[in-house]
């Protein structure tokens, strides 16, 4: 008897050109040469995989080039010969068979925009960008495929307590790949998983929703989390803030049709945990600058990097409002970035809030 002619939607040599590859040799490009872009070069590059680097400047291309080394984000780190770096996108795409996104969120929808013409017709493309659009509101797997609406069957995000400095100092460390059509997933997954030393641990999902919105919303609540540290406030409240922070995650998510349970996992609290206990995090720190009486503009320029919380945390308020949905702590950290409370007010209005019951994951609290 013939067997089903597709899975999940996909189409048998659709299939075969996602999975009877040879496992080593793989062209891979990576739009982004910050430290993440970076460390997931690092990644792939000894899985033996053939990875082009795209930096967006051709004076940080040049300077990767002639350094061997990402001194500006990631320094420290050697550049194999695996590794090649451009700032043409056509070079960069040139016969890939992935693609992954590793600019700011800003950014995607416009590199997006430049490589529609360039992309390979069986590529894959990842997300691995932790950030919601500005004016949109959109995710970015629903930007991606607003701009190329061809590869939502090749469509993968990618989201977890994943430190770029960390992952190129080769911890151990653990990741999820969510996409629409579980092939796509399971063929990204072992496109990571052709390790010398294995340390980069990939998980599959369906819940792209969840995937990502745990990865966004997570950057704005270790800014908090950073405020109540540089406050010296201590354990109670950082266990206070995560938690509370999560439930309006989970509110969200359900609102626009993730699972809670995703929530629960790497890419929620996982990931919340990692960026919410450690310094290396650009947002916990633009949090922790704040708390000590510092202005945004100068957090950030002393950062010299994007921190995606702090646009995140203006999108999360309009997305509460579009949803019907309430997250109070977003608000509050709304009103401390861009309306001018000090930590110490948004604190005492947190505090001050109608009493509560501590259910209703989803909803109105």
């Amino acid at each position: 008897m013939e067997t089903e002619f597709c899975v999940n939607g996909m189409e048998r040599e659709d299939l075969a050109s996602l999975t009877d590859r040879r496992v080593a040799e793989r062209r891979l490009a990576i739009l982004g040469a910050g430290s993440w872009g970076t460390a997931l070069a690092l990644i792939l590059a000894d899985n033996a995989h053939r990875i082009c680097l795209w930096a967006r400047s051709q004076e940080h291309a040049k300077a990767l080039q002639r350094e061997r080394e990402n001194r500006r984000y990631l320094p420290g780190f050697p550049l194999p010969s695996g590794i090649e770096v451009t700032s043409c996108l056509e070079e960069a795409l040139a016969e890939t068979e992935g693609v992954i996104f590793a600019v700011p969120s800003d950014a995607v929808r416009s590199v997006a925009e430049s490589i529609r013409s360039l992309l390979p017709p069986s590529a894959f493309v990842l997300s691995a960008t932790k950030g919601l659009e500005e004016g949109t509101g959109f995710r970015m797997s629903q930007v991606l495929m607003e701009v190329l609406p061809e590869v939502e069957k090749r469509l993968a995000v990618l989201s977890g307590p994943n430190l770029a400095v960390e992952m190129a100092r080769g911890v151990p460390t653990a990741t999820v790949v969510a996409a629409f059509h579980e092939e796509t997933a399971r063929h990204i997954q072992q496109v990571f998983a052709q390790q010398s030393v294995p340390t980069f641990r990939v998980y599959t999902s369906t819940d792209v929703v969840g995937v990502e919105l745990g990865g966004a919303v997570k950057n704005a609540i270790a800014i908090g989390i950073g405020v109540c540290d540089a406050l010296g406030y201590g354990d109670n409240a950082r266990a206070a803030f995560m938690t509370r922070g999560l439930m309006e995650t989970i509110r969200l998510g359900r609102a626009q049709g993730a699972k809670a349970e995703t929530f629960s996992g790497l890419s929620g609290v996982g990931d919340l945990i990692a960026t919410a206990h450690s310094r290396l995090s650009r947002n916990y720190r633009v949090g922790y600058g704040i708390g000590q009486g510092k202005a945004l503009e100068e957090v950030l320029r002393e950062i010299g990097q994007v921190a995606e919380g702090v646009p995140t945390t203006r999108v999360l308020c309009s997305l509460a409002q579009r949803y019907g949905v309430e997250m109070p702590l977003s608000q509050a950290l709304h009103c401390l970035l861009f309306e001018g409370f000090s930590p110490e007010e948004i604190i005492r209005n947190l505090m001050l809030r109608p009493l509560k019951s501590e259910g209703a994951p989803c909803g109105m609290e």
